[in-house]
């Protein structure tokens, strides 16, 4: 079957769910590679991807688009949902014989809602869907296929469970349909280096965070990995395939996981001579930050996630305060960079420990950092805590443009004390003098540098403006009269 494979226009400039592990309209317009998608349009020999945000391709022509085709897959999120059954429908008024697949983290974990949602919904792949999505193209009847709900007689059947796949070698290199059906010049990642390319060397995370949506609602948590032969061999054709390229990110929930696969793979990496980058946790050690330093890593993107011990235990994150500390004294003595994640609203957090985050990651002083909101996505023990405590609200968890909002609030912290506790983070790390110049000085002698520079500073500030709008700057007032109050009560 003619198939065409859709990252979702849900919202403008919306990073979805096929490459974002949190699907949203960033601060700064910033898209990541739909390589979910990638796999099964190389499995599938009349397929195209169709990314259409970072493309700029909007509902109208991706529904012209879609009328040439005879199945659609389509990588849904939680805060586009709603838009993006609108989207099928449109497509199947406009192609009534075209057949329909909803897959990703929403469907995977409510097949049933999915499908109840709309009947141009004709079934849901949950979880991994490379082969599931290959298998219905190749013109396999759905009885017959593993991972899918479907409508029979009036009744929504589930087919048992499609293993994870182990053999993470014999999938397709995904390099080959990004140079078919995606321009590298349209994805912009603020703290990579453009244009850059993205894939994955493995897949699952063995950590037990409680907001990570992945590894609770799509992947699993064994970690599978692919040979360091394999890595090799496809980084070796993305360097051909793409001469202009000048990064590579190895987007793996956490690349420096083992030790040993770690350092072999740095072994046969060190031969390329080529840029890349990773995710990382604070666990990987000196030998393992050295080894990648020497094959080529320029920077890691590292989840502090908070400055308080009694936070990160409660998120389970399995990590220590003083293992960040060694992490990035190591990272700076090896000249590794770094870029920060941390979150806001999980369980535990407070006004206080807020600040406690802050001046924590001012401590660390990354390079450059991301403050989210937490999302509670259904399907993770994040969700089930709020709802277990009664803190999930009616809100929807983005705004009418895709911008993550806090669809919960606590007792002691409100919806709009957190989205503020956001912007009073950013303002506060980032409006130092320090790191204005540690900014600026990328772009003094690169003209493509200033320009990218000024862009993410619009898009940033008009964001941040209109979260302000929302906020009511209470966050900042309440942490300002905290700080009067306490300077009083030292003078007494």
């Amino acid at each position: 079957m003619k198939t065409l494979l859709l990252n979702p226009p849900s919202f403008e400039k919306f990073d979805g769910g096929a490459g974002a592990r949190w699907p949203a309209r960033r601060e700064i317009a910033s898209y990541w590679y739909p390589v979910w998608l990638a796999y099964p349009a190389g499995l599938i020999k009349e397929s195209r991807l169709l990314d259409a945000p970072p493309h700029g391709i909007g509902p109208r022509e991706t529904i012209r688009i879609a009328e040439d085709y005879e199945f659609l897959v389509l990588f849904t999120s939680k805060p586009g949902f709603y838009n993006d059954v609108l989207l099928a429908e449109k497509i199947k008024e406009a192609n009534p014989a075209i057949k329909i697949a909803f897959v990703g983290p929403p469907v995977s974990v409510q097949p049933e809602q999915a499908l109840a949602a709309s009947p141009a919904i004709d079934f849901v792949a949950r979880k991994e869907f490379d082969y599931t999505v290959a298998e219905f193209a190749s013109g396999m009847d759905l009885k017959d296929i593993e991972g899918v709900s479907y409508r029979k007689d009036g009744k929504i059947v589930h087919n048992a469970d499609r293993p994870p796949i182990q053999d993470l070698d014999s999938l397709p290199f995904i390099v080959e349909i990004y140079r078919r059906d995606l321009d590298p010049t349209k994805y912009n990642i603020p703290f990579l280096k453009h244009p850059y390319l993205a894939f994955y060397t493995s897949r699952g995370c063995p950590a037990k965070c409680i907001y990570c949506l992945w590894p609770q609602t799509f992947t699993g948590r064994p970690w599978r990995v692919r040979s360091p032969e394999s890595v090799v061999a496809e980084v070796k054709r993305a360097l051909e395939l793409f001469p202009e390229v000048k990064e590579i990110f190895f987007d793996d929930d956490t690349w420096a996981w083992g030790k040993t696969r770690v350092i072999e793979l740095c072994k046969h990496l060190e031969k390329l001579n080529f840029t890349w980058s990773c995710n990382s946790r604070v666990h990987a050690d000196y030998d393992m930050l050295k080894a990648m330093k020497k094959a080529g890593c320029r920077l890691l993107v590292v989840g502090f996630e908070s400055g308080v011990q009694e936070v990160l235990d409660r998120m389970k994150k399995g990590i220590t305060l003083e293992q960040s500390l060694t992490f990035m004294k190591n990272c700076r003595e090896l000249g590794l960079t770094v870029h920060g994640d941390f979150m806001i609203g999980l369980p535990g957090e407070t006004r206080e420990t807020i600040m406690r985050t802050i001046e924590f990651a001012e401590r660390l002083d990354p390079e450059t950092i991301q403050v989210s909101l937490a999302h509670p996505f259904p399907g993770t023990e994040f969700y089930e805590y709020l709802q277990t405590n009664g803190y999930l609200t009616e809100d929807d968890m983005s705004d009418e443009l895709g911008h993550q909002l806090p669809n919960y609030e606590y007792p002691w912290l409100s919806r709009r004390q957190i989205v503020d506790a956001v912007e009073y983070f950013y303002g506060r790390y980032y409006f130092r003098p320090k790191v204005i110049y540690r900014i600026v000085r990328r772009a003094i002698f690169d003209s493509h540098e200033r320009t990218r520079l000024y862009q993410e500073a619009r898009d940033f500030l008009r964001l941040r403006s209109r979260r302000k709008k929302f906020s009511g700057n209470v966050f900042e007032k309440l942490t300002g009269e905290t700080a009067v109050s306490s300077a009083k009560d030292t003078r007494g």
